[in-house]
């Protein structure tokens, strides 16, 4: 498949605020993206019906859907479950990605997508929880690559490079039920489904500021068991060019940020998987 073949979904819903920054990163890099409303997958507008089938790769971009109400991201994983869940499965099994941004990555563990251990389930195995500080943080974080390969989507980031993206969040804290954190830590571990973890300027684990949020284990982003569903709160989208970066008017370095890697990887996978 070539790069302008490959159709990706950026789904929305009132209160998504980053969807045109996900098309607009897709899009530099020469994929066909497109903003879908949720009501266009589960209904039947005339002249605007799409079928999450047609494309090749589903983004749940940051944002606040539906107000936040109840949590984070639940009233979207239950309007997905309630209209999407048969479509949303297919997918998935046929090894197309499926990418949670901050609030989408919100939304698909609210759905039981993520972190998947032992399989999908119709109950959270986790949480993304209210933040340590206990308001909204919105600051650049640092994030080591740490998935051994099980990711494919993520193939092209180096193991332990450093990406920088910012956090924008009131409630990112990664967290399991209590007494359960050593066995889902290491759960994760063996299956190979940890993604990203906050780290400072040095490469070393660190708490506040460089973890926003009070994260178990720094955890940033994960994936499923299969490795094409994954999700991380800091927003690579944001950091798609270099003077995105908080550092761009002392370096004065043009071109892409290191977002641009995240995107480019994904594609990369659907073409060669598709």
């Amino acid at each position: 498949m070539n790069r302008d073949d490959v159709r990706v979904c950026v789904l929305t819903l009132e209160g998504t605020n980053c969807e045109d920054e996900t098309v607009h990163a897709f899009a530099s890099l020469g994929a066909n993206p497109e903003k879908v409303h949720l009501n266009q997958l589960v209904r039947d507008p005339p002249g605007r019906h799409r079928a999450l089938e047609d494309y090749q790769a589903l983004v749940l971009p940051g944002g606040f859907s539906s107000g936040d109400y109840v949590r984070a991201g639940a009233i979207w994983a239950s309007r997905l479950r309630s209209g999407l869940r048969r479509d949303l499965r297919a997918f998935v099994e046929e090894g197309k990605p499926v990418v949670g941004i901050c609030n989408g990555f919100q939304a698909l563990v609210e759905l039981g997508f993520l972190p998947g251990l032992g399989g999908e389930t119709d109950v959270p195995q986790a949480s993304l929880a209210t933040n340590d500080s206990a308001h909204y943080e919105c600051r650049p974080s640092l994030l080591r690559y740490e998935n051994r390969g099980r990711c494919g989507p993520l193939a092209l980031l180096p193991r332990d490079g450093i990406l920088q993206a910012p956090s924008a969040h009131t409630e990112g804290k990664f967290t399991v039920p209590q007494g359960e954190e050593e066995a889902v830590w290491g759960a994760l571990l063996e299956a190979d489904q940890l993604l990203f973890r906050y780290v400072d300027p040095e490469g070393t684990y660190a708490g506040y500021p460089w973890n926003p949020n009070g994260s178990l284990y720094n955890i940033a982003g994960v994936c499923n068991p299969e490795g094409n569903v994954l999700g991380l709160m800091p927003h690579p989208e944001r950091s798609l060019s270099r003077y995105l970066h908080p550092d761009w008017t002392r370096s004065g370095e043009e071109g892409y940020g290191d977002g641009r890697l995240f995107f480019d990887s994904i594609l990369t996978y659907v073409t060669e998987a598709f």
